[in-house]
């Protein structure tokens, strides 16, 4: 949400000045998709200040049909949406690898984890990988240990997750925080539309 203080003053000659004030109080959902594990993070702008609110994992590697570990995503995207009202998503993008079949299954898990935030007419907000490393660490190449290790010091917390795909979902929030200046790469849906529109190729009617 966002709020506006317009604040009027009077000079000598009576002319009416408007100083409008603009401060940003949000909540932002970043996931990390993922058919086996699938890191989430949530944080609480105010300002320009970041406060952690939850991060964790889904756990998938035990449910061997994949159309049930769609729904299970679908599911916690829906449930973390509920529960901590947040205003925006940030999602990380899949990377393009070798492994055809695996890419498929990433497209469909990070499909049906946008599906969930739209349901709720959640807007959307879509990273490279690359891109939220640089955001956080300074450099595209970062591991997942250093990503780690900066976003402790940014949001204060000590204990490192047993399963780095939380502090990669968590890092998709920060990155977003992050982008304050004009002509940055990110995608943005606020609907079914526009994200059919922008990607075509994604989408398939009978």
């Amino acid at each position: 949400m966002v709020f506006f203080c317009c604040i009027i003053t009077y000079n000598n000659n009576s002319k009416k000045l408007c100083e409008i004030a603009m401060s940003s109080d949000k909540i932002v959902l970043g996931i990390d998709p993922g058919t086996n594990i699938m890191g989430y993070g949530i944080i609480h702008i105010k300002g320009t200040k970041m406060e952690l609110l939850v991060m964790g994992v889904l756990r998938l590697e035990k449910i061997d049909d994949h159309a049930l570990k769609l729904q299970r995503i679908f599911e916690k995207v829906v449930a973390l949406i509920e529960e901590y009202k947040p205003d925006e998503l940030s999602i990380e993008a899949p990377f393009f690898g070798k492994n055809v079949q695996s890419m498929l299954k990433l497209g469909r898990a990070q499909g049906v984890a946008i599906a969930g935030a739209l349901s709720r007419n959640i807007p959307i907000h879509e990273y490279s990988p690359k891109k939220i490393k640089q955001s956080i660490t300074g450099s595209g190449n970062a591991s997942k240990e250093q990503v780690a290790a900066m976003l402790k010091t940014l949001l204060n917390f000590k204990e490192t997750p047993e399963f780095l795909d939380a502090t990669d979902g968590l890092a998709a929030a920060v990155c977003h925080h992050f982008q304050r200046k004009p002509g940055s790469t990110k995608k943005n849906y606020t609907g079914w539309k526009a994200f059919i529109a922008d990607n075509p190729k994604r989408t398939t009617t009978k």
